[in-house]
Parts: structure tokens; C-alpha cells; sequence
């Protein structure tokens, strides 16, 4: 079965709005100073293993506007534009971006739908409220932060309520020369705490 791997940069607050600049945000960007050939080679590789995106409409729509004209020498671009993407909006009207298709349906379904179908896993970036109701659902399998060590005071946060407590399981804790980390939780079979 396909797994579903959330992959954020995230401040120590716990904000995860605009990291790299573009949007209306006030602190917009912020994650940029924390570049580093290491952080970067992780991003590549992650999304290189994974074989779709699931997003919300929001980040869907920041990524659709951005990508389909970069071009970078180690392939992240084309696999951008080039693998499945599975947008869950109840407004979008359509997803020009190549190789996306919009889900409407119950969240839990679909999900489960996309991770039962063959190939490999699915990644999901940005989209606040989309990981919310995924972790709500029970639906990560993974949780990949890179905190980089600056707190902003505002912006919107990757984690919200929940109804009942999931529990992970830390299978790496790598520091970064910058003083980000990144930080990889796998859910616990037995969730509950």
C-alpha cells in the first residue's frame, strides 16, 4: 500500500506559511536563509522516491502559477510538472496543471482510494488545512519537518486540533550546519497514546 508523507519546513512556532516567498505573507520567505546543499539534497531525493502529490487548493494553486516554467539542472522541475497530482478542493473549478486531476469526494475515500492504487508514494507539501484533516483521518504514514531555528510570532501553523492524539515514532533527527533539522516521524501502528 502507497504511503502518504507530509513534508514541511516548519519555524520552531510551528509556522509553515510562505516558506519561500510569493505569496501575500509578512514574512514571506523566511525559510530561504536556511538553504543548504544537505537540506536541499534531502527535498530532491524525497520527491524523487514519491511517484504523486496530494495538495491542497491553496498550495495547488501557488504551485501551478510557479512550476510549470522553472527548469533546474538536477530534475526537480520535471518531476514537479511531470508526476501525478491530486488536488482536494470543493471550489476549484479545474487543474490546468499537467497530470492533476481535482478530488471532490469524502476525504477519507479518496485518500484511501489514491493509497491503495499501485505505485509509489504520494507526497504532500504545503497545505495547511489539507494535512489537518489527513492527520484528523488518520491518514499519514510519515511526517517529514526541516524546523529551521527562527520563530516568527505569526503565520498559519501546520498543526491544529485534533480530536483524539496520534502518536509517531522518531526514525531520524538529522542537524543541519545551518542549525535547521530535519526531523522524520513515522505513525505508530498502534496509534492511541
Amino acid at each position: 500500500m502507497r504511503k502518504v508523507i507530509v513534508s514541511e519546513f516548519l519555524s520552531l512556532d510551528g509556522v509553515m506559511e510562505d516558506p519561500g516567498g510569493g505569496e501575500s505573507f509578512e514574512h514571506g520567505g523566511w525559510s530561504m536563509k536556511y538553504n543548504e546543499p544537505e537540506g536541499m539534497r534531502f527535498k530532491l531525493d524525497e520527491l524523487m522516491a514519491c511517484e504523486a502529490m496530494l495538495l491542497g487548493r491553496i498550495t495547488y494553486e501557488a504551485f501551478a502559477r510557479a512550476w510549470p516554467t522553472m527548469k533546474d539542472g538536477a530534475g526537480f522541475a520535471e518531476k514537479m510538472n511531470g508526476m501525478p497530482k491530486h488536488v482536494v478542493s470543493s471550489t476549484l473549478q479545474e487543474a490546468s496543471w499537467s497530470n492533476s486531476t481535482v478530488l471532490r469526494g469524502d476525504l477519507r475515500e479518496e485518500v484511501e482510494r489514491l493509497k491503495a492504487q499501485e505505485g509509489g508514494d504520494i507526497l504532500v507539501a504545503g497545505s495547511a488545512m489539507l494535512v489537518q484533516g489527513l492527520l484528523a483521518e488518520d491518514l499519514v504514514d510519515e511526517l517529514r519537518l526541516m524546523v529551521h531555528p527562527i520563530l516568527l510570532g505569526s503565520g498559519k501553523r501546520l498543526f491544529g486540533a485534533l480530536d483524539r492524539p496520534a502518536s509517531f515514532d522518531l526514525v531520524q533527527a538529522r542537524p543541519l550546519p545551518s542549525g535547521s533539522v530535519i526531523l522524520v516521524h513515522r505513525l505508530r501502528e498502534s496509534s492511541g497514546v
